[in-house]
């Protein structure tokens, strides 16, 4: 049957919203509303009607979406879809159904709200009798099915109003979901019988809603990573996203339909309520751009959106701040104010509906216990005696009896932040900072992160609120800095714990040396915390370090000590990283600038909990054994007074013996040991430990037969090792490298030497995906045997394996840059590769290095989120250092393999430096 309530030309817009519209007026407006023809009640919906009313619907959302480009807020552009859909969904009902006695149609959910973002769900409810008829089931399946032909998605129940309420009842989704409903059609009556059960205290008493939407909520945020501060959030799901908002509307209605527990007091004050509205208004603006940039119903903030976002909200780069960077700040703050709003409406609640607490007990001046939380005597005093907030931290994190604050503890130390009036910088906050600086380091660090959260650490350290929710744009640092931050802290405080887990073991053994902790949590406080700012956040820090610490009153010895920290935080990584701690110069060297052990101690602590608070797949056991090693070497340099390294000779004959002892231990022949070294250099004995040479000589003895490959699970430095002894030949390393990356794993350090006869006498690190050992025997086998079938015969060449590059890499491009030097003690080249992180990386450079003809002694790999920076120290095919030609063609080997269209760049923009520059170094 045609529907002559639609035509092919109903859909003529009341108002202009040409560009000369938008910039003659002072405020950007909605559009006026399409007109829709009313529908013929039950005459069905034809082809031509189909196309009439998605038409509508496309030019509603065309004009919705040019409203909010021109700044049409986004609050009211979800009402103004919402309306346009209930209109063509309201013809459509009425062309199917008409008045239909027998059943009502129900908006529920968002739609409920009347928030509708370019792709959200269509939530509707259809409630009948007990037993509908065919026909108005039928109707009911017309209805539902034309709601997607004219481009309406669906989410949709049919029930009666006992089944409604028997599953409500058992389930606090749906009791949720029917909060917001709201009727659109149908049989009244029917609508009125659900509706006078909303809200149902008895159903669904305050208590028992709060406790099962908390729940819900901590099994949601776990789902999410449990932090709001994720690379790529949900903005819907993750904590402080949208569902935390609703869940704060949801629990004022619900504890408001008990008018004895809504008497006790508001759930939130005025003051709360504008920052919550901020804060709704820019997740809102976030979520409409997201959807109108993703084409559908998308909810996370990926990197594939979040450049184009940003530029198209209005945000331009910065000096030390790019405009996605600022973008995502905004986003994380206004997720940390809709979090913390959403954390004081619970308390809030909870303490309304728990039984009276009993007399209050005084903990200090000014700050008393109520029960299992603490509060102020008087919530004017943060007001007017700032130092009472710290002070009311430190009581919280100092009995593990006392779980949180009052709700009314928070509000006061909310107003008084809003108040401008209201002073940090006076003595006596500074003194009780002190004080708290000075408790336990897990107190201490406990009562930080409350200040952090809570805001009072920001306006105490002005600098600390600029870093608050500021993201870094790349894949090694995965949370914000300030969450950072925090996490740092966390990890100084486990180190301090005692205990028999053996995470952690050398720092928890270091702890106890060094003689104050607060110093160290100060440096850690301060070391990041120029992030985001024009010049070096290291210098910058220190600074800020400096300054805070005259504040406190500390010690000159004690502020130098916090200032050289901050100022040198990256030093103990980037040397056990990035250059050979086996050599005895780079050791002295790193040695000389630290300068005594008790820096070494505070150096080392705060290196490992800075690798460990930046990502949780960061700290593995080889980056564990690697600063240890580096630790243990340089207390030994530091220990001894040398001014300069042990005589090369010393060292070897040191590791000899070593090695010696423990190979005659295991029956192994003196004769065999002598043997076999008499063909080992002693660059051997200077590169390996005493431990690996006894295990590659023992693997010698055992089989003399090459190829020779062995691995263990668990090398001597952190890693699984892999052992190969081979003739040399012109693509060793290639082959080896490409065998591993085909097998999966990740070289993180490579040792290439070559014996007194021509033999490699190669050592490859090795971890998994995840960063871990290998512990399975028959993959440990596994890899023996294809190394061992790859190197056999000399002809063959192992091709790289090529895999797509991930999602996420593909969005950090890092422009590729080489450099040369020649390093004077080995008179070798030092060839340097930074460049973006892909699959199979290594085994390309090594087919790169293979096709030059070019010659690999050792390679250090390392790898930074999306950042790679490889070095290798190379000859020719003569064992010359590379000349300029060399130089050249490797340039053009590597960048073919690594990325062909940078072949296209100058030298310069490839970063190739001249000849001067590569010799100085």
């Amino acid at each position: 049957m045609a529907a002559r309530g639609v035509t092919a030309t109903p859909l003529a817009n009341d108002k202009s919203t040409s560009a000369a519209h938008v910039e003659l007026s002072s405020k950007p407006e909605l559009p006026a509303p399409r007109r829709l023809a009313a529908a013929i009640p039950r005459s069905g919906v034809d082809a031509m009607a189909r196309l009439a009313l998605r038409q509508y619907l496309a030019d509603g959302d065309r004009d919705l979406a040019g409203a909010f480009r021109s700044g049409v807020a986004a609050l009211d552009l979800v009402r103004a879809r919402s309306e346009q859909v209930e209109r063509a969904l309201l013809h459509t009902w009425r062309a199917w159904l008409g008045d239909a006695p027998e059943a009502a149609l129900i908006a529920v959910g968002g739609f409920g709200r009347r928030e509708l973002f370019p792709h959200s769900d269509v939530d509707l409810l259809v409630l009948t009798g007990a037993q509908p008829e065919p026909r108005l089931l039928r109707g009911i399946e017309q209805f539902m099915a034309g709601l997607w032909d004219i481009g309406i998605k669906p989410g949709h129940a049919v029930r009666s109003v006992e089944s409604c309420i028997a599953f409500m009842r058992d389930d606090v989704s749906v009791y949720t979901n029917l909060l917001d409903a709201r009727p659109l059609d149908g049989d009244a009556e029917l609508a009125r019988s659900l509706f006078s059960h909303l809200p149902d205290p008895r159903t669904w008493p305050a208590q028992r809603f709060l406790h099962a939407k908390r729940a819900e909520q901590i099994a949601r945020h776990q789902r999410f990573g449990g932090t709001a501060y994720n690379l790529e959030p949900n903005i819907k799901e993750s904590p402080g996203g949208l569902r935390d908002l609703q869940l704060i509307d949801w629990l004022g209605r619900v504890m408001a339909a008990d008018h004895a527990i809504a008497a006790g007091g508001e759930l939130l004050d005025s003051d709360e309520r504008i920052a919550l509205e901020r804060a709704r208004t820019a997740l809102y603006r976030i979520r409409y751009a997201l959807h109108l940039l993703a084409g559908r119903a998308e909810e996370r903030l990926l990197f594939d959106y979040q450049r184009t976002l940003a530029l198209s909200l209005g945000y331009d780069d910065g000096v030390g701040n790019l405009a996605v960077e600022k973008f995502m700040q905004g986003y994380f703050r206004a997720v940390s104010r809709i979090a913390a709003a959403n954390d004081d409406e619970l308390g809030r609640c909870a303490e309304l509906l728990a039984p009276e607490p009993g007399p209050s007990q005084k903990l200090s001046d000014g700050i008393v216990r109520i029960g299992n939380q603490v509060d102020f005597a008087d919530s004017d005093l943060p007001r007017n005696r700032p130092e009472t907030m710290v002070s009311l931290y430190l009581a919280l994190a100092g009995d593990d009896t006392l779980v949180d604050l009052r709700a009314s503890a928070k509000r006061a130390i909310r107003a008084a932040l809003a108040d401008a009036k209201v002073d940090l910088d006076r003595a006596e906050v500074h003194a009780q900072f002190r004080q708290l600086l000075d408790a336990d380091v897990s107190v201490a660090v406990a009562a930080i992160a409350g200040l952090a959260r809570c805001g009072v650490l920001a306006r105490l350290i002005p600098a600390f609120a600029q870093v608050s929710g500021r993201m870094q744009y790349d894949l090694f640092h995965v949370y914000t800095v300030d969450e950072h931050t925090l996490r740092v802290l966390g990890f100084i405080a486990r180190f301090s714990e005692t205990t028999d887990d053996k995470t952690f073991a050398l720092a928890r053994t270091v702890f106890p040396r060094i003689a104050q902790p607060g110093v160290l949590l100060i440096a850690a406080l301060f070391h990041d915390i120029a992030k985001g700012r024009d010049g070096d956040h290291s210098e910058l820090g220190e600074n800020e370090a400096r300054t805070f610490c005259a504040r406190l009153d500390l010690a000159p010895g004690d502020t130098d000590l916090v200032a050289w920290l901050v100022r040198r935080h990256l030093l103990m990584s980037a040397t056990a990283q990035r250059q050979d701690i086996t050599d005895a110069e780079a050791v002295h060297r790193f040695a000389s600038e630290v300068g005594d052990w008790e820096r070494l101690d505070y150096l080392y602590l705060l290196t490992v909990a800075d690798i460990c608070g930046t990502s949780p797949k960061l700290w593995n056991s080889w980056r564990d054994r690697l600063l240890a090693d580096l630790y243990a070497a340089a207390r030994y340099v530091l220990r001894e007074h040398r001014d300069e390294p042990p005589l090369l000779a010393e060292r070897a004959a040191t590791t000899r013996d070593r090695a010696r002892l423990q190979l005659v231990a295991r029956g192994v022949a003196a004769a065999t040991i002598e043997d076999i070294w008499a063909d080992f250099p002693q660059r051997s004995f200077l590169r390996y430990r005493a431990e690996q040479i006894a295990w590659q000589t023992e693997a010698l003895a055992s089989s003399p037969e090459l190829p020779l490959v062995r691995m263990r699970g668990e090398g001597s430095r952190g890693a699984s090792e892999i052992f190969v002894c081979a003739r040399d030949r012109d693509g060793l390393f290639a082959t080896v490298t490409a065998v591993i990356d085909r097998m999966h794993l990740n070289v993180v350090e490579a040792r290439i030497i070559t014996s007194m006869a021509g033999r490699a006498l190669n050592t490859f690190m090795v971890l998994d995906g995840e960063g871990r050992t290998l512990k399975d025997l028959a993959h440990i086998a596994e890899v023996e045997q294809v190394l061992t079938e790859s190197l056999r015969d000399p002809d063959t060449e192992v091709a790289v394996a090529r895999r797509s590059l991930p999602r996420t890499l593909r969005h950090f491009r890092v422009a590729p840059r080489i450099d040369f030097r020649i390093d004077p003690g080995t008179a070798r080249t030092r060839f340097s590769l930074f460049c973006s992180d892909r699959p199979g990386l290594l085994a390309a450079v090594a087919q790169a290095l293979h096709a030059c003809n070019v010659h690999v002694h050792d390679a250090r790999i390392a790898t930074f989120g999306e950042r790679v920076e490889d070095f290798f120290e190379v000859t020719d095919s003569a064992g010359a250092p590379l000349d300029g030609i060399g130089e050249a063609a490797l340039v053009e080997a590597v960048l073919q393999r690594v990325e062909p269209e940078s072949l296209k760049q100058t030298n310069e923009q490839t970063g190739i430096h001249n000849a001067e520059t590569r010799i100085a170094g």
